[in-house]
C-alpha cells in the first residue's frame, strides 16, 4: 500500500475516533441500550417464552447469555447507522465533498470510513461485555478472543448497509426516519432475542424472513464465536451481504451517476 493511502486511512480513522471521543452521549447511548435489554427485558422475555436454550454445541446457557450476541449485533447495527448518519451530515455541511475530492479512489475512502466505524463499534462491544461480566453474565474465556474477527466482519457488513442507505438519502431528517424503519425490523426479525426454532412454532412465514435476514447471520456469527465455535454458513452469508452492500454504496456515491441523473 502506498504511503499516501496509509496516511489517508490513519487520518480518517483518527478523525472518526476524535469525533467519537467528543460525543460522549453517543458512547453512553451505545451502552445503555443493550444493557437495558440485558438486565431488564431479559427477565420478562425469559418468563414469557419459557426458554431453556441449548445452542448448537449442546451446552446449557441462560437466556441472558443467549441474547448477549444479539445485543452485540445491536451495538454494531446502531453504530453503523449512526456513522452513516454523520456522513449525511458531513455531506450537508460540505466536509464530505472535501473528502471525496482527495486524490484517492472513492472506494478506498468509503472503506476507510467503514473500517473506522467498525473499530469503534468493536470497542463498544468489549466495553459492553466487560460491564455484563460485572453482573456475572460471562462467556467462555476463548470467546472473548474469538469474537474479535466475528465482530469486525459483522461490523463491516452492517456499516456497509448504512453506507448504502446514506448514498440514496440526501436529507438528514429523512435518514433519521429510515434508520428506525431499518433497524427495528432487522433486530426483531432475527435470532437476536429468540432462537429460530421458537419463531417457527409461531409462524413459518416469520421464520423464513428471520432465516434470510442479514442481521441473523451476523448475530449467529458472533454467537458461535463467543463460544469458540465455527459457523462457516453464517460467515459466508455475512461476507456476501457485506460485498453486496459495499458495492451498492460505491455505486451510490459515484459522481457520474449524479450527473447522469441531472441530465
Amino acid at each position: 500500500m502506498k504511503p499516501i493511502w496509509v496516511s489517508a486511512f490513519v487520518a480518517i480513522c483518527t478523525r472518526e475516533a476524535l469525533r467519537f471521543v467528543h460525543q460522549r452521549e453517543r458512547f453512553l447511548a451505545a451502552l445503555v441500550r443493550p444493557l437495558v435489554w440485558l438486565l431488564v427485558f431479559a427477565a420478562g422475555f425469559r418468563a414469557a417464552l419459557g426458554l431453556s436454550i441449548t445452542p448448537p454445541y449442546q451446552t446449557y446457557i441462560t437466556y441472558e447469555t443467549y441474547i448477549v450476541p444479539g445485543l452485540c449485533g445491536m451495538i454494531l447495527l446502531f453504530n453503523g447507522m449512526q456513522s452513516s448518519l454523520s456522513l449525511v451530515y458531513d455531506r450537508e455541511m460540505g466536509s464530505m465533498r472535501l473528502l471525496m475530492t482527495a486524490p484517492l479512489p472513492r472506494w478506498f475512502l468509503l472503506i476507510s470510513r467503514l473500517c473506522a466505524a467498525t473499530f469503534i463499534g468493536t470497542l463498544q462491544i468489549y466495553v459492553f461485555l466487560g460491564i455484563a461480566a460485572l453482573f456475572d453474565i460471562t462467556m467462555p474465556a476463548i470467546g472473548y478472543v474469538a469474537v474479535l474477527p466475528a465482530c469486525l466482519v459483522a461490523g463491516v457488513m452492517l456499516g456497509a448497509l448504512g453506507l448504502a442507505l446514506s448514498s440514496l438519502i440526501k436529507q438528514l431528517e429523512n435518514f433519521a426516519g429510515v434508520m428506525n424503519f431499518v433497524i427495528f425490523p432487522m433486530f426483531f426479525l432475527s435470532s437476536a432475542l429468540y432462537p429460530l426454532w421458537k419463531m417457527a412454532e409461531s409462524s413459518e412465514l416469520l421464520h423464513a424472513i428471520c432465516a434470510r435476514n442479514p442481521f441473523t447471520h451476523a448475530v449467529e456469527l458472533i454467537r458461535f464465536a463467543l463460544y469458540g465455535a465455527w459457523n462457516p454458513g453464517a460467515l459466508m452469508w455475512t461476507v456476501l451481504f457485506a460485498l453486496v452492500f459495499m458495492a451498492l454504496a460505491i455505486w451510490g456515491y459515484d459522481p457520474a451517476r449524479g450527473l447522469r441523473r441531472k441530465h
